[in-house]
């Protein structure tokens, strides 16, 4: 404003009154003049201003730097301790891992070893069940040779009952036949002594009747002279009728003996007859017997081999079932450890990305690398496990729309696990609704099904789902609180009319119980907001540079030989963080007063 005024004079004056050379140039110098004048001035004040203003940044430094310096203090014996426990943390991370990558090694040489011992005896499983199923066809040919052998004794059981019966009936012909026998010979016997008393009688009374007849004779020569020779003829005829009588009676008696003899003779042969079929009989009935008692040594022998190879086969199979069921176990253990290690791999990946978009921000806000203007997001990490197609935890990242939240980042950490066919939805972290969805290809009976949530340490919150409320295949129903002005519109569409809100907060948790109240579908959703204020952009800033100058410190006081202890690199750090702290501070305050100003 004060170098405008020279001109417009000058220009009056020109324009009425012609003027000289050296009134031009006396008058452009005084213009000149004029306007460094006022430049002057008006560079007095800003610099007046200026100093003023940095009077007041000054004291303004001061006190930051006294709130800084007294922050500072406080926050690095924290930040030592948290970098203490983080390079702990980190070197037994690193020991851990070793120690795991060690034992995963010996774990898949395990498993290997395990996988072709598991081969080895499937194979030697299946030469096992080949080999138990040839000896089961032994065994049917066994049973079958057996069934033969058994209806092979049992038929030489029957004939040999006929035999004994038959030898019974012998055995009582040959007690008949030999009482018969006794009683022949008995009968021969006593024949044969009547016949020796009736041989020893007839001699008797033929030497007692020669005697007789000699002394008849005797008597009748004597009497031949006085009897007449009519009477010799009388006593001839007598005695030769006396000696017919005898000669038939021991005719008899021969006759009689003869009979005896041919009857003795013919029980003789029977008698014989008898003990040869007796002999013949007996032979046989031992054969029958050493038949039978081979066959059933056989049948017991071939029931031990086959009782053998069931109780080998037996403990085979309880071998292999053993062995299964520890690689079983064995694998189970492997899985568990590999779960652990991706959950151990997942969490540190989250937290090197949020360390990274934390830098990156920092990064920005302070302008050491080229990026985007800056944004406020709201990033949603979610974790979710299933039992209906993996027991293993399935965890995953998904980015939700960037939302503006004033200077700072906030973060949604998400774990949802599911038993059943029901899963929770993410949550709504304005508390106007939850979101149940039907995974499955079958309706789910939801009927006197509980959904709770509980918001930091505020009072559980209950909805209970109608007796016959049913979920269908591959739908979802959404539960409205009062407040969300929505209408009631079933079966999508639940109007919980009695209740304001769900609840909000930073740490929420929602679960679906089912009548028996058990936990069928659970989310968990903790809630952290990343201010980028001046104080904490510093702070961070500050515990940056520190982490880096520590582990600068830690690595060359790892890595380096003894020229460099780690007590000098300690001090080496720290004074090269007071000078970064001092340089951060006096940089941020001047970045701030250019964008004030």
């Amino acid at each position: 404003m004060a170098t405008a005024t020279p001109s417009r004079e000058a220009g009056r004056l020109a324009a009425s009154t012609p003027l000289s050379p050296t009134r031009i140039s006396r008058l452009q110098e005084k213009q000149d003049l004029q306007h460094l004048n006022d430049r002057l001035a008006v560079y007095i004040d800003r610099v007046r201003a200026l100093e003023l203003e940095n009077d007041r940044l000054m004291v303004k430094v001061s006190e930051k730097e006294e709130v800084t310096t007294r922050e500072v203090t406080g926050l690095k014996s924290l930040y030592e301790a948290e970098l203490a426990d983080a390079r702990r943390v980190l070197d037994e991370t690193a020991r851990e891992r070793a120690r795991l990558q060690i034992d995963l090694g010996k774990a898949q040489a395990d498993l290997d070893e395990a996988t072709r011992s598991a081969k080895k005896k499937d194979n030697d499983l299946a030469a096992v069940v080949s080999r138990a199923s040839g000896l089961e066809g032994q065994l049917n040919k066994s049973e079958a040779a057996l069934s033969t052998a058994l209806s092979q004794n049992a038929a030489l059981t029957a004939e040999l009952a006929d035999v004994k019966s038959q030898l019974a009936k012998a055995e009582d012909s040959h007690a008949v036949a030999k009482r018969q026998l006794e009683a022949e010979t008995l009968m021969r016997v006593d024949l044969e002594n009547r016949c020796q008393s009736l041989s020893e009688e007839l001699e008797f009374r033929k030497s007692m009747f020669e005697e007789e007849v000699r002394e008849s004779r005797r008597r009748q020569e004597q009497r031949i002279v006085e009897v007449d020779s009519g009477v010799r003829q009388d006593y001839e005829f007598k005695l030769a009728q006396a000696l017919q009588v005898c000669s038939e009676v021991l005719e008899n008696a021969k006759v009689s003996s003869e009979i005896n003899d041919k009857a003795m003779g013919t029980a003789r042969e029977e008698l014989q007859e008898s003990r040869m079929r007796i002999e013949s009989l007996g032979y046989q009935l031992n054969a029958l017997q050493k038949q039978v008692a081979a066959s059933e040594d056989r049948i017991r022998e071939l029931e031990e081999i086959l009782s053998a190879e069931r109780d080998k086969h037996r403990r085979a199979i309880e071998g292999k079932e053993q062995e299964m069921s520890e690689l079983r176990e064995r694998m189970n253990a492997q899985l568990s450890e590999y779960q652990e290690l991706l959950d151990v791999k997942l969490a540190l990946d989250m937290e090197i990305n949020a360390y990274r978009k934390l830098l990156e921000g920092e990064e920005h806000r302070l302008k050491l690398s080229p990026s985007q203007s800056p944004r406020v997001a709201v990033s949603r990490i979610t974790g979710s496990s299933s039992s209906r197609s993996s027991k293993r935890k399935r965890v995953e990242a998904k980015d939700v729309p960037e939302v503006e939240i004033g200077e700072g980042q906030l973060l949604v950490s998400e774990e949802a696990t599911a038993s059943g066919a029901v899963t929770i939805s993410p949550t709504d972290m304005d508390g106007n609704a939850v979101t149940l969805t039907n995974e499955t290809e079958q309706d789910q009976p939801l009927g006197n099904w509980r959904l709770k949530r509980q918001a930091d340490d505020s009072d559980e919150v209950i909805y209970k789902f109608s007796p016959k409320f049913t979920l269908k295949a591959g739908q979802s129903v959404t539960v409205w609180s009062a407040d969300a002005g929505v209408t009631h519109s079933p079966p999508s569409d639940l109007l919980w009319k009695s209740q304001a809100s769900w609840g909000t907060g930073s740490d929420i948790v929602t679960s679906l119980i089912n009548a028996d109240g058990e936990v069928r579908a659970s989310i968990h959703d903790l809630l952290s907001l990343i201010c980028t204020d001046f104080t904490e952009t510093l702070t961070r800033l500050v515990f940056l540079c520190f982490i880096l100058l520590s582990s600068c410190s830690w690595f060359f006081s790892t890595h380096f030989g003894p020229g460099m202890t780690p007590v000098a690199t300690q001090q080496e750090g720290s004074n090269a963080y007071q000078s970064l702290c001092s340089f951060t501070i006096s940089f941020l305050c001047f970045c701030r007063y250019s964008s004030a100003q």
